[in-house]
């Protein structure tokens, strides 16, 4: 019989996405074949404290995993040679554990800010373990929507036009910017996800306030013109050769894909496969394959992209660790192609040992 793989789910985390977070690590967790692998769950909490988690996972759900009953304090070990988690010596001996629980791949949950920007990853890369999931480059990339794009545009897919402030920016920039592209227009935060902190501006009146909501989630906004037409995704999985799931479309009603919108699709709907053509659907697959591969992606990540009345691909974004609950866009693709939520899993898993 082989071993089984001890795998540290990481969920939680110091960001607005942290209730995102619990959902998507609880249906992973469950999902994962328990002939093959141990979980070794390790939460977040909002201020930063780490633990090992041994409860049952419903109270990650529900959010009433953190109590003294169910948790140790934990660290990652940085040394290369031991892959472990530290536990804290006294609690771990109270509950009959080792201070030191092996691990074998980090398969980061995490969402926005300190889980998909590069920084848990950089923790990971300096232990030595093998990451489930994009790298440091990439994951700090495509969450910085202004570099991401830049590189985009330069390997030949269109790019919305932008400008981006910064807090010493001249709010005059976002009003030169607003004459040249019009309205409505986009303004978000640049390092932002679950779209917090983004307002479809309509008009000149409603651009400053908000500048001001945009820069509460980071320190750089960037302000974008709208795209005719509707937005389109396409789940990518590999690192040499990649398999992509079924394209699927937003549909809205009004206004844009916000918060509300992507966790409860109150009034709009997503449709897998989309309703294009072959050939178009096609070329959505092939610009997603090169945009991964242009921002360094590897394992797994979701590409955004607007499709235009008159057919054109426009880039949107890559969420390296999009939801992932058994109803969230990427296994929702993934299974539209035949690909189930367990051998989704399995295959990150292998990617990550293998590379």
């Amino acid at each position: 019989m082989m071993k089984k793989l001890n795998i540290a789910v990481f969920f939680g985390g110091c960001s607005s996405e942290y209730s995102v977070s619990l959902e998507s690590a609880s249906a992973v967790i469950n999902n994962l074949d328990s002939s093959k692998y141990h979980p070794v769950p390790v939460g977040i909490t909002q201020t930063g404290d780490w633990f090992y988690f041994m409860g049952d996972t419903a109270k990650i759900q529900e959010n009433t995993w953190q109590n003294e009953k169910d948790c140790i304090p934990a660290a990652l070990s940085p040394s290369r040679q031991e892959h472990c988690l530290l536990l804290a010596p006294e609690e771990a001996a109270a509950k009959g554990l080792a201070a030191k629980q092996p691990i074998d791949v980090a398969f980061p949950v995490l969402h926005g800010k300190n889980g998909e920007d590069g920084t848990i990853q950089g923790a990971v890369a300096l232990a030595g373990i093998p990451l489930a999931g994009c790298g440091v480059l990439a994951s700090a990339l495509c969450m910085d929507k202004d570099r991401a794009h830049k590189l985009v545009a330069a390997a030949g897919i269109r790019v919305p036009r932008a400008v981006v402030l910064s807090k010493y920016s001249s709010r005059n920039k976002a009003d030169v910017f607003a004459a040249q592209s019009g309205f409505p227009l986009f303004v978000k935060p640049v390092k932002a996800g679950s779209s917090y902190g983004i307002t479809k501006v309509s008009s000149q009146e409603n651009l400053q306030n908000a500048i001001t909501l945009a820069f509460q989630y980071d320190d750089q906004v960037i302000l974008e013109e709208m795209i005719d037409g509707f937005e389109v995704g396409c789940a990518v999985l590999g690192n040499a050769e990649l398999a992509v799931g079924e394209i699927d479309e937003i549909e809205l009603s009004g206004g844009f894909f916000d918060f509300t919108e992507k966790y409860t699709l109150k009034t709009s709907a997503i449709h897998v496969p989309a309703r294009i053509s072959a050939e178009k659907a096609q070329a959505c697959k092939q610009a997603a394959k090169l945009i991964y591969r242009t921002l360094g992606c590897s394992g797994f990540a979701r590409v955004d992209m607007f499709l235009t009345p008159d057919g054109d691909i426009v880039f949107n974004e890559v969420n390296t660790i999009p939801g992932f609950t058994e109803h969230s866009r990427y296994p929702g693709m993934m299974k539209a192609a035949g690909h189930p939520f367990g051998e989704i899993l399995d295959h990150i898993i292998a990617l990550a040992v293998e590379a």
